[in-house]
């Protein structure tokens, strides 16, 4: 679901983003591609994250008061850092959030907390997501029928002592926080009012529209190289009676309920290091099922300069996306091979291209 043009550009300016890129893009947050051999896996050990480099961490430094005051978190009190992932393929974001801080209030069982409040518009579709700044709606029409929608927000309890992981501020409650769509582990050795350092690992899955009720009716928000999301989070510090701190990653409070006062956050590629020189792959597509007429696509990662084509029955091209017309129905093995300066590399697919059902035993 595209944004409305109008909306695309309407994020905030937040402190700690990289450099705006040349060509004039606003500065973004960068969220770190694991690859697909190493995703990070949810059991609260941060060593998954030790090939996130620290230029893609987002410490206490970038948060602040957004009472006008430009306060920052006081190091010694707290001190926060959060890295921010995505796997090619998945539409996942995957979180990091390492916490020191000198009380942890996690006793109680209502927002009584230490809170790392997230708010995530995939589609950066911009405007209110939650009711109190929807006044034409009635509380009842915003909770079951607009709020937490088009964007989400989160109240993730930092961490959990007796009670579900986070509140999330909508009817999609029921199951916007359970798997298939989100997980969460948690590392600590604290008690409640005891300083100590937090580690927590989750994913949650990012929509265009979640839907109140029905996770089937919902529109997951595509995850691509390069896309902008827009996203900001609150840590709110719960130090006792009359002591809550809210440090903010926007410079606008309100940002908990209005998505264009979120941040740019760009989906990065894969870092150099971990990419193969080259590597093969493809895609296809029936165009003619009757006259057996496929169109071919080279995805190859990796800048190729030449594609050699092997359609399994015995005819070859080296157009770059061919389109090939098979004389005979049949089962066939083809093989794509590609050469560029870092070398050459092959995939071949068994049977994907058929014409016949599978030949008898």
């Amino acid at each position: 679901m595209a944004a409305p043009l109008a909306l695309l550009g309407a994020l905030a300016v937040c402190a700690g983003a990289p450099p705006a890129a040349p060509g004039g893009d606003a500065p973004a947050f960068r969220v770190f591609q694991f690859p697909a051999n190493a995703i990070p896996r949810i059991d609260g050990d941060a060593s998954d994250w030790a090939m996130v480099g620290k230029d893609y961490a987002i410490g206490t430094s970038a948060l602040a008061a957004d009472d006008g005051s430009g306060r920052k978190p006081d190091p010694k009190s707290l001190d926060v850092n959060v890295r921010v992932g995505w796997v090619k393929g998945l539409n996942r974001l995957y979180f990091l959030y390492e916490a020191r801080d000198d009380y942890w209030n996690f006793n109680a069982p209502g927002l009584t907390n230490d809170i790392y409040e997230l708010v995530v518009d995939g589609d950066r579709s911009g405007g209110p997501l939650i009711g109190r700044f929807r006044p034409d709606l009635t509380p009842e029409e915003a909770w079951f029928g607009f709020q937490n929608i088009h964007a989400q927000n989160y109240h993730i309890f930092t961490p959990a002592g007796d009670k579900d992981w986070a509140m999330a501020w909508g009817s999609q409650a029921s199951w916007i926080k359970r798997l298939p769509w989100s997980n969460i582990a948690y590392h600590y050795d604290f008690k409640p009012g005891q300083p100590g350092r937090l580690v927590m690992e989750f994913w949650i899955t990012p929509f265009d529209h979640a839907d109140p009720e029905d996770p089937a009716k919902s529109v997951e928000t595509e995850l691509r190289e390069d896309r902008l999301l827009a996203m900001a989070w609150a840590v709110i510090d719960d130090d006792g009676p009359g002591r809550r701190g809210f440090w903010n990653l926007s410079p606008h409070h309100t940002m908990y309920g209005q998505a264009s006062e979120l941040c740019p956050f760009r989906l990065m590629p894969l870092e150099a290091s971990l990419a193969r020189p080259i590597a093969a792959d493809w895609s296809f597509r029936i165009l003619d099922r009757a006259r057996r007429v496929v169109a071919f696509h080279d995805d190859s990662p990796a800048k190729a300069t030449r594609w050699k084509w092997d359609f399994g029955d015995g005819e070859t091209s080296a157009e770059q996306h061919p389109v090939h017309r098979y004389a005979a129905p049949g089962k066939f093995v083809v093989t794509l091979e590609v050469e560029g300066p870092a070398g050459t590399a092959k995939l071949s697919r068994v049977w994907d291209v058929s014409f016949t059902g599978d030949p008898a035993k």
